[in-house]
């Protein structure tokens, strides 16, 4: 359970039950458990029975109903992409058709409707909690709009934020959340976590994913991992042609991840005398590996781009320094 991983940020939290401020901001690197944190803390607020302890029951009805994503008290605000908007319909809402592509921002209309929300009564006669990840994902003006009820916060509303690069959030957002910074977990415990969730090689992919042991768990059981394996082995034959090798889109931006990290690796071993990511941490050109991991995270936001797949992969193999 992430909680148990993020004892000290869970602890935290369930300190301030007794005097909660009407929004929090959970924030930290991707994959750290951010996101589950704040799902645990918003299921332990609808909890019919959470006077019993720091955890939710899980059993009562505000539990069963928030496990099954339809709690009438919860609302999810994510892009269409993450594929959840959960949150059941209000009454006299409209359903609207979807778009053809799915967005990758949180829409304004998405805000707008938040305000229905919180100014509702409670259905359990408790509070409403909205859930805003990754709070990043909004434009201006959508944070305007959400702006509009963190300033004026109706009475039981409860606001969780959770943000990978909260330096990207308007001042005015930040300014009127509590800021909770979630760590990376202990390496050991969070090591000890992949193997009981079946991960092999559970250091080998912590380190891999920067200690974050959600992506790590992502990367050694998705198809993000295999195309990773692909990459590694072909780093490790020395051979770069089989590098440049790119079906398509999908294998850019894994390409460009581990080619970063193999950069950082190699600057961090001259620089150091260790890598970070577990990689071959063979010392070389300090300058010139900082400046081709550089490139390579340009390129990682290009990645989603309609580009050819063999020009770009051979572009960013052809730039790797010698040594």
């Amino acid at each position: 359970m992430i909680s148990e991983l993020q004892s000290t940020t869970w602890s935290r939290l369930i300190d301030m039950l007794d005097r909660l401020p009407h929004a929090l901001l959970l924030h930290g690197a991707p994959g750290v458990g951010k996101l589950a944190l704040a799902e645990r803390f918003a299921q332990l607020l609808v909890c019919e029975k959470r006077a019993q302890g720091s955890q939710p029951c899980g059993s009562c009805d505000g539990c069963r109903w928030f496990l099954g994503g339809n709690h009438p008290d919860v609302r999810f605000l994510e892009p269409e992409t993450l594929a959840r908007n959960a949150g059941t319909q209000e009454e006299g809402e409209e359903v609207k058709a979807k778009d053809s592509k799915p967005s990758n921002q949180i829409k304004i209309d998405q805000t707008r409707a938040l305000g229905d929300f919180v100014h509702v009564v409670s259905h359990r006669g408790g509070r409403r909690v909205a859930i805003v990840h990754p709070a990043e994902d909004m434009n201006t003006a959508t944070a305007n709009s959400l702006l509009k009820n963190l300033e004026e916060p109706p009475a039981g509303a409860f606001f969780l934020l959770v943000s990978h690069r909260p330096a990207r959030l308007l001042p005015t957002i930040r300014s009127r959340c509590v800021p909770v910074p979630v760590p990376l977990p202990d390496s050991k415990a969070a090591a000890a976590w992949l193997t009981a969730q079946g991960v092999k090689n559970a250091a080998r992919w912590l380190a891999f994913a920067g200690g974050a042991p959600l992506r790590a768990l992502e990367y050694a059981t998705g198809e993000r991992g295999e195309a990773i394996e692909r990459v590694l082995r072909g780093i490790a034959s020395g051979n770069r042609a089989t590098l440049s090798e790119a079906k398509d889109r999908d294998d850019l931006e894994p390409l460009a991840e581990v080619l970063q990290k193999m950069a950082l690796d190699r600057a961090f071993a001259k620089l150091t005398g260790r890598g970070k990511y577990g990689g071959n941490a063979a010392a070389g050109d300090a300058k010139a590996w900082l400046a081709y991991a550089r490139a390579m995270g340009r390129h990682r936001t290009l990645t989603r781009h309609p580009l050819n797949p063999k020009l770009f992969a051979a572009e960013m193999v052809a730039g790797m320094p010698e040594n």
